[in-house]
This record gives structure tokens, sequence and C-alpha cells, in this order.
């Protein structure tokens, strides 16, 4: 994973509530073995009509939106099914943080697993995020969000804040300790 600090962007306001896996990547395309390739079906029957076509009034068609890094979403987001395919289709398609008031929790720690930061914030603050004029700052660091000159603190647990910093997966968190995986396996080798 790609180290994490600052996000700078516009911020695509999606305001739906309870947008579950299913919808964030439809089953029909849960084919690909590989983390990469998932951005393309992204909402896909949202974004896209029977004939493939993108359909105009879809927020992630709006070209206002095409280099976005922050999603703006509703309460529950991410429930439903635990695929981590909804995860990495939205890191493939370049979104690094997703601000809502509640994801499910299955989504909430696959978003960590695959370097995107989701915020649990009071909806009243991203009905602001949503009319801000200004393109919005998310510093992981410092736990804050800033835009039109406010500064919110958001919370988040230590470790995997310490994760997302350091680009840190799984596999290399346990890789840090190689030498004492190591040395144990020798001290209880037959």
């Amino acid at each position: 994973m790609e180290k994490f600090n600052k996000v700078l962007s516009t911020a695509i306001p999606f305001d739906r509530t309870n947008v579950d896996t299913d919808q964030i990547v439809p089953k029909q395309f849960l084919k690909l073995v590989q983390r990469t390739g998932f951005g393309k079906f992204l909402f896909y029957d949202w974004r896209f009509d029977q004939g493939g076509q993108r359909k105009p009034d879809f927020v992630l068609n709006d070209p206002k939106y095409s280099n976005s890094h922050i999603l703006l979403a509703g309460e529950n987001f991410g429930c439903g099914s635990s695929r981590e395919h909804a995860a990495w289709a939205l890191k493939d398609y370049g979104l690094d943080v997703i601000i809502a008031p509640s994801f499910a929790d299955i989504f909430y720690n696959n978003c960590f697993k695959n370097g995107i930061l989701p915020i649990s914030i009071p909806r009243i603050i991203i009905d602001e995020l949503i009319q801000a004029r200004s393109t919005i700052e998310v510093d992981l660091e410092h736990q804050t969000i800033k835009y039109d000159a406010k500064t919110i603190p958001f919370t988040i647990d230590a470790g995997r804040k310490k994760t997302l910093l350091e680009g840190l997966d799984d596999i290399a968190v346990t890789l840090k300790y190689e030498d004492e995986i190591i040395s144990y396996e020798k001290s209880h080798a037959l």
C-alpha cells in the first residue's frame, strides 16, 4: 500500500443511504482475481444504462468530479455482503477517502486494509461538505478535515492511523515481526 497523509480534492456528493456492496460493485464483475481493474465497474448499474452508455444524471459521470479522491456518502455506507471487491473498486476508481455518518463494520475494516480512509462524522457536517465551495483537505496525521476556512476534527483508532500513514497492509505488519517469528520457530522446532 502507498503511504497516506493528506488528500486535497473536490468531493463527490454521493448523498445516498444504505449503499450496499452489491451496488458498489455488482456480482457479475467479481471474476477478476487481482485487486485492480474494478474501478470501471464501480456503481455500474447506476452509472450505465443497459446498453453500457453513461447515464448523464449520475454524479460520477459529471466531468467536474473526474479527478475527485473524496466521496461524501449517507448513512450505513458499505452494508450488505462482506465482499472486499467493493473497497477494491473504490480504490481502483481513485477514491482515497470516504466520509459518511456511518459504515457497515466489515466494509469499514476492508477500507483500511486497502488504503482507503473511512471517516465517520455527523450528518450535519456531511451536508456542509456537500455545500462547500472550495476543495476539501483531509489530513490524517492531524486528523482534520478543512473546507471553507473551517477545520473539523475526526477520530481514528491509533493502530489504523499508523498503518495508513506507513502504508502497511496486514502482510507488511506481520513482516515487521519477521525476526521474532523466525526466532520463535527455531526455538520450537522439532
